[in-house]
């Protein structure tokens, strides 16, 4: 499971969107950029269709989950 509390361009707020991982200031879950990315959606659709949601807050999570798989392959295949 990510840690999404390392990651300044979200924000998990009690009582807004269930507590779900949203952009930082907006409601627009984590969970819409993965679902329209695997739709085949590019960066720039998705921007376009959520309001509020910079650029910089995408690439800040798409870099999160990177580093978090980086992590998980060291940890299942140490050298």
């Amino acid at each position: 499971m990510m840690d999404w509390s390392k990651c300044s361009a979200v924000e998990s707020v009690p009582g807004k969107v269930s507590g779900a991982w949203v952009f930082t200031k907006t409601r627009v879950p984590v969970s819409a950029l993965f679902g329209n990315l695997a739709a085949g959606a590019t960066v720039e659709e998705f921007l376009d269709l959520f309001e509020g949601v910079e650029e910089w807050q995408v690439n800040a999570v798409l870099e999160q989950v990177v580093t978090d798989l980086d992590a998980k392959v060291k940890i299942a295949n140490p050298v």
